[in-house]
Order: C-alpha cells, then structure tokens, then sequence
C-alpha cells in the first residue's frame, strides 16, 4: 500500500498537466463543433426561409390563376349561352315560317278546289295563289287562322319544353361547376396547411434536434419522475438551444384550454400525493428502534433494518411487480412502444444503448441509496436532502453543455444550498427519531442526489433518439437486472440482507403496494404533462417534501423542528423558482 502511494506521488504532476491539456483540448474541439453546428443549422433555417417564402407566392400565384380561369370560363359559358338561344330562335322562325307557308298552300288548294278553279300546276316555293273567293270566305278565313294559331301555340310549346330541358341541364352543369370549384379550394387549402406543417415541423427540429417525440430527455418529465417515486417533477434541465426567428405568417402554437390546464394541475398535484405515500409506505417498511404508530392508533413495527442489502431486496421486490404490470400500462400510453424497442435492438446503436443503461445505473444507485437514507433519518429531511440534484444538474450542465445559469438560477442554487443547511442542522443535533444513524441517511441522501443528477445529465447527451415510454420500460428492466444481479454478489455480513424467515408475507405485500403505487404515479404524472404542459406539472412536483413531511406527520407522526420546516420551505421555493424561470424563458426569447 505504501509502495502504491510512492507512486502516485510521483506521476501526479504529469497526470494533472495531461489532464488539463486533454481537457483543454476537448473544450476547443467542443467549441469549434459547436460552431459549426450553428452555422450549419443558421443556413438551414435560411435557407427553410426562402423557401417558404417561394412556397407562399408561388400558392398565390396559383390562386389568381384560378380565379382569371374561372372568370374566363364563366365568361364563355354565358356567351355561349347567348349564341345558342340566337340559333334556337331563327330555327324557331324557319320552322314557323315553313309550316305557316305549307298551311296556307293547302288551304288556298282546297278553296280552289272547292270553287272548280283548283291549280293545275304546282306552286313554286316561296310564291301563293290568289284564288277568287268564294261565298263561305269568311268562314274558311276563320278555320284557317284558328288553325294557324292551334299550330303556333303548339311550336311554342314544344319550344319551351325544349327551352326548359336545356336550362335545367345548365343548371346542373353550373352546380357541377361550382362544387369543383368548392372541392378545388379545399384541396388548395389542404394543400397549403399540409406545406406549413412541414415547414413548421422542419423549423421546431432545427430549433430542438431531439425533440419530445423523438427523444427521451426534450420529453415531459413524467417518465423520469415515474422512475423513481421519491423524485419529483421539478428539476428538468434543458441544454440550451438557439432560438429559430418566426415569421409573421406561422401561425401561433395551440392554446391549452383552461379546463384542460386545470384537469392537469389536479392530476399533477395527485401524482405529488401518490408519491409522498410511497415513500411514507417505504419508511414503514423500514424497522426503527420502537414501533412506529399509525395514526395513532396502532403500531407496527416495521418489516425489514435498514441497511444496504435490505434497500436492495426492497428495490427488487417493487421492480417484479413494476415490470409484471409496466408492459399494460406502456402498450396503453404509447401503442408503438414494442416497435421501438424492436428497433432499439436491432440498431446495434452503441452510443445510444450506452445512454440507456448508463442512466439506468445512476438512477438504480440513487433508489438504493435514497431508500437507505430513509431507513435512517425522517423521510421529509431526506427527500429535502435529496434537492441538491438540481444543483449538481445545473453545474454539471453548465460545465458539459455550456448553459450557464441565469441569475434566478444562481439565487435558486444559493437558496437551495441553505435550505440543504437548515433542513440536514436538526437531525446532526440529536439523535435521529427512529433510531437509525443519521450520518449514513444524510450522506446516502446527499450521495443519491448527486447519482441523480448523473441520470439526468446522462439522458440529456444527444446520443440518440428514443420515446420516453419505451426508454422508461427499459431502464426498468436494465434497473431490475442490477438489482437482481447486486443480490447474487457475495459481500460481506454487513452489507447483505438480513430478512427473517417470517416477514416474507409483509415484505411481498408490501413490495406489491409500492408497485402499483409506483405504476399509479407513472400514469397521473405522464396525463398531468399530456393536459397542462411539462413545465406547471413540475413546479407542482416541488410540493413534494412538503407532502411528504405532512404525510409522515399525519400517518407516522414524524415531528419536524422549525429549522428543518423553514429549510425544506426554502429548497421547494428555490426549486419552484428554477422551474418558473425556465417556462419564462421561451416566452422572454420570442419577445
């Protein structure tokens, strides 16, 4: 061991110089494929832009030449119109004409007839005889004329059923008309939403490259808080991103109705409730020194000792009953899930299965250890503990993604930092209440939520693209097998589970109840962000500790100290403000 030190001391200087020259150059190389990331996506968006803007002249220009076209064709249809009543009238008058004179040919043939005088020749067209009348003129002139007007009247009849057949077949052709045009406007308009759309689709991804339904980070945080129920929806933080400009002419993104927002916030504020009787149901599992009383009436005495193997064997037996129901629930809320997990495995993607089971271990370390802390201390101050990840998240974001803080953020981490303080004094000033050791609770607190905040920066590296439901179904299982495998590890007495044979039935039963109260909380969560948006579900998701410290004080009549009240005040204020300024964000950008 003393040989191991010698050398350590000596290669120390190289290594540290190495490591800040490698370092270094990350940081360039990071710098310049930043910058070129950007421009890249700038002429994109340009070049988007422009044509869009080609797209929207170009559909004008098409609307005016459908509009010259139809005034053009209704122009020709009405003089067409005209010239075919002008060639039915003079048909009308040949046809008049020629039988009024047939009519009077034979007329005149039978008077001559009649007075012994009848033509020996035939008349030439267009010439009538002049026969001398006779002594019924009169009578036969009368016969005639009603004659002729029986056969007028009938042309005239025939003329306007003709007349009729022909405006009724019009009639037709012009409602035919103007049902295309309505059918043509329709499909132009189609037209036009659907190129908007894209456009619209095409600038979003530019703006977010892994966007929430692609990617599992840029998703509502309900995945991530359904993960582990003693986290909360408060702390997501985005990498930053350029703001893509928008045009006047896009149309404003969908308002939530205010029902719908109001639905979500009560859904948002059960989910917050679910949780804290996760965990109030995790620290009555826990033994403590006496028999805890249930709402004063009886006492129950716990089932497992807190302890390391135990939180293990706790985690494993709520994962058998999270994995047993999660594929229902995932199929229910996302139809597609076993399709991308289909194509998860057959991708052979290395980055993006990295990611996956990387934030599946920072997230399995942070159930233990979170289940450890509350073996030991109240489960209000370890839950307030467990808000340093936002710190850590907030730095850590800084350092690899280069989003640096804002000044509400700097204010939130330094509220955050003394409510830690205020919250954590307290229980280094005694004993702890249940009899645990409070140095291991307040450091496995601290240590997962430090593991924590690996998980979210883990799942923020845009290493790939995949819903968040199925990347929850998977990290369940990759967090069941690290579970189960850590079982199997031999270590040492006091690192193993210590279960007596006759807890078994309290440990299933109690194993079950936090599955389903996990499961419940996956749903609540996942439809609060579905109604009211991401953001207000989590800064209800701060209420957390708060809801937590009540329950315990409720069911397990866990007292807190003023101090410790006032400190977990500060943290879910600060973590409150953290979530407030990043939906102010997006809408100070866009001003």
């Amino acid at each position: 061991m003393a040989q191991r030190n010698v050398y350590s001391s000596k290669g120390e200087p190289e290594d540290a110089q190495s490591a800040e020259e490698v370092l270094h150059s990350v940081m360039q190389e990071l710098d310049a494929l930043h910058e070129n990331v950007k421009g890249q996506l700038n002429q994109d968006i340009t070049r988007l832009q422009t044509e869009k803007n080609h797209l929207i002249e170009d559909i004008e220009d098409l609307r005016e030449q459908y509009r010259k076209l139809q005034s053009q064709q209704m122009e020709s249809l009405s003089g067409r119109y005209i010239q075919q009543q002008q060639l039915w009238l003079k048909q009308l008058a040949q046809v008049l004409a020629h039988n009024l004179q047939d009519l009077l040919v034979q007329r005149f043939n039978e008077l001559s007839a009649n007075s012994g005088n009848s033509l020996s020749s035939p008349i030439p067209s267009g010439e009538f005889p002049i026969p001398l009348p006779p002594s019924n003129y009169d009578e036969r002139a009368s016969e005639l004329l009603a004659a002729l007007d029986e056969r007028i009247d009938r042309s005239f009849q025939i003329l306007e059923q003709d007349l009729s057949s022909y405006e009724s077949e019009l009639s037709v052709r012009l409602n035919n008309m103007k049902t295309l045009e309505l059918q043509g406007e329709e499909l132009l308009q189609n037209l036009v939403n659907r190129i908007r759309e894209e456009l619209e689709s095409e600038e979003e991804y530019l703006e977010n490259p892994f966007d929430a339904q692609d990617s599992y980070v840029e998703e509502s945080n309900n995945s991530v808080n359904s993960v582990r129920p003693q986290l909360l929806q408060a702390t997501r933080v985005e990498t930053p991103r350029e703001p893509v400009p928008q045009t006047s002419s896009a149309p404003a993104a969908p308002v939530k109705a205010s029902s719908q927002v109001q639905t979500g916030l009560v859904l948002a504020l059960s989910s917050a409730v679910v949780l804290a009787l996760f965990n109030v149901c995790l620290r009555l599992l826990i033994k403590g020194k006496n028999p805890r009383m249930v709402f004063g009436l009886f006492e129950f005495p716990g089932v497992v000792t807190p302890g390391l193997g135990n939180s293990l064997l706790i985690l494993l037996m709520r994962l058998i009953v999270v994995m047993a129901l999660m594929p229902i629930l995932a199929t229910f809320l996302y139809p597609s899930v076993w399709k991308d997990i289909r194509r998860l495995f057959q991708s052979g993607d290395r980055a993006l299965w990295s990611k996956v089971l990387g934030s599946a271990f920072f997230l399995f370390l942070s159930q233990v250890l979170i289940y450890l802390a509350i073996g030991n201390i109240p489960v209000g101050i370890a839950i307030t503990i467990f808000f340093i990840y936002p710190i850590v998240t907030v730095l850590g974001s800084w350092i690899l993604f280069g989003s640096r803080p804002s000044r509400v953020g700097f204010l939130a981490i330094f509220g955050i930092t003394v409510g830690l303080i205020l919250a954590g004094l307290p229980s280094f000033a005694g004993p702890a209440p249940g009899g645990g050791n409070v140095g291991v609770g307040v450091t496995a607190a601290l240590a997962s939520g430090i593991t924590f905040a690996g998980y979210v920066l883990v799942t923020q590296m845009p290493a790939g693209k995949l819903h968040p439901i199925p990347f929850s179904l998977v990290n369940f299982a990759a967090i069941f097998v690290f579970s189960s495998l850590s079982l199997c590890v031999p270590v040492s007495e006091n690192f193993s589970p210590k279960i007596d044979q006759n807890v078994w039935p309290g440990l299933i039963m109690g194993g079950v109840v936090l599955g389903v109260l996990t499961l419940f909380s996956y749903l609540l969560s996942n439809f609060a962000s579905r109604f009211a948006g991401a953001t207000l579900a989590s800064i209800i998701g701060t209420l957390g500790p708060a809801m937590t410290a009540l329950f315990a004080f409720i069911i397990l009549n866990e007292k807190l100290q003023p101090v410790a009240i006032l400190g977990m005040a500060v943290v879910t204020l600060s973590v409150a403000a953290m979530s407030v300024e990043r939906m102010t964000a997006p809408q100070k950008k866009a001003s």
